[in-house]
């Protein structure tokens, strides 16, 4: 009979095999399909989260005292450290940079827009982008911000307030096919900043859902992300600053036509959604030829989504 009171290495292969998976997965994550209920997408998502897969397989493996499961677990914590090791660090605030940018979703159910709106203008930010403006609160929005940020454009759901002059603000049409009624969520502005021009997108991407049997119904999301990466394609000026909800994390391939246009700020785990437990940042700031420097979450507002801010030099 073996010994279960001392270390073996026989033991516990089931166990090395799947940490092995894990590992695998954390790497590779676009072995995973998106053919079959979009799992490739729903994995990327929640990408950082699989490093619990660690503790949790490290339970059995010291119960069973398995040193084959033990030793296999120190991969899947190399990849992950590797990925995501260094969104532990602090955002460094003290960068020089040319402007500060506010990204945030308010939410249409928002019950308190105006102190929603005097903490987005206690901020600091030179720009700040709104989604999910409803008539009946867009009031309370120009009355706070306009003070301190005297231009401003809206088109539909979304807005854009600025210190600097605006020009050419107009719809970005970012509506997926199937989609009907007064769905209007995209809008582009040129800000006269000092240092020059610069080309404002403001987004807000359709929702996505997990149902049963479909799985996770990415299309909208990914039609409107594709219509978007066009619409920066096309964009004259040099310098962009993109800013929205775009219901998906940068890991996620449903925003390529987007990332593989734009440099993302690096968001540590300054995750956005839901704000009572944050578990992704799917509030984005990105540029072209302009360089985030850092990015941080600020505290909860009347929304479901926390604020996001990022500083960025021109």
């Amino acid at each position: 009979m073996a010994d279960r009171t001392s270390w073996s290495w026989t033991r516990g292969r089931v166990l090395a095999a799947v940490a092995m998976l894990v590992a695998g997965l954390l790497a590779f994550p676009g072995v995973v399909p998106n053919t079959v209920g979009n799992l490739g997408s729903l994995l990327e998502t929640f990408l950082p989260w699989g490093g619990l897969a660690v503790p949790v397989l490290m339970l059995p493996a010291l119960l069973r005292r398995s040193a084959t499961a033990m030793v296999s677990l120190v991969l899947p914590t190399a990849v992950w450290a590797g990925l995501f090791g260094e969104r532990l660090l602090p955002a460094d605030r003290g960068t020089a940079h040319d402007l500060t940018v506010l990204q945030h979703n308010v939410n249409d159910e928002n019950p308190d827009p105006e102190g929603t709106a005097r903490a987005l203008a206690q901020a600091g930010a030179d720009l700040i982008a709104l989604e999910e403006l409803t008539p009946d609160a867009l009031p309370a929005y120009e009355a706070v911000l306009t003070s301190g940020h005297p231009y401003h454009t809206v088109v539909g759901t979304v807005g854009l307030w600025s210190k600097h002059p605006l020009a050419d603000s107009r719809p970005v049409d970012i509506r997926p096919v199937e989609v009907g009624g007064d769905w209007s969520r995209g809008l582009r502005s040129t800000v006269r900043t000092p240092s020059g021009d610069v080309a404002v997108y403001v987004a807000h991407l359709p929702s996505v859902r997990i149902r049963l049997p479909d799985g996770f119904g990415t299309g909208w999301r990914d039609e409107s992300a594709a219509a978007l990466g066009a619409a920066i394609a096309a964009e004259d000026l040099d310098r962009i600053i993109l800013l929205g909800d775009f219901n998906s994390t940068l890991d996620d391939r449903g925003l390529a036509p987007v990332t593989s246009r734009m440099t993302p700020a690096e968001e540590g785990f300054d995750f956005s959604w839901p704000a009572t437990f944050p578990l992704a940042r799917i509030d984005h700031v990105m540029t072209r030829t302009a360089t985030p420097v850092t990015t941080w979450a600020l505290p909860a507002t009347g929304s479901d989504h926390l604020p996001i801010a990022a500083r960025i030099k021109l």
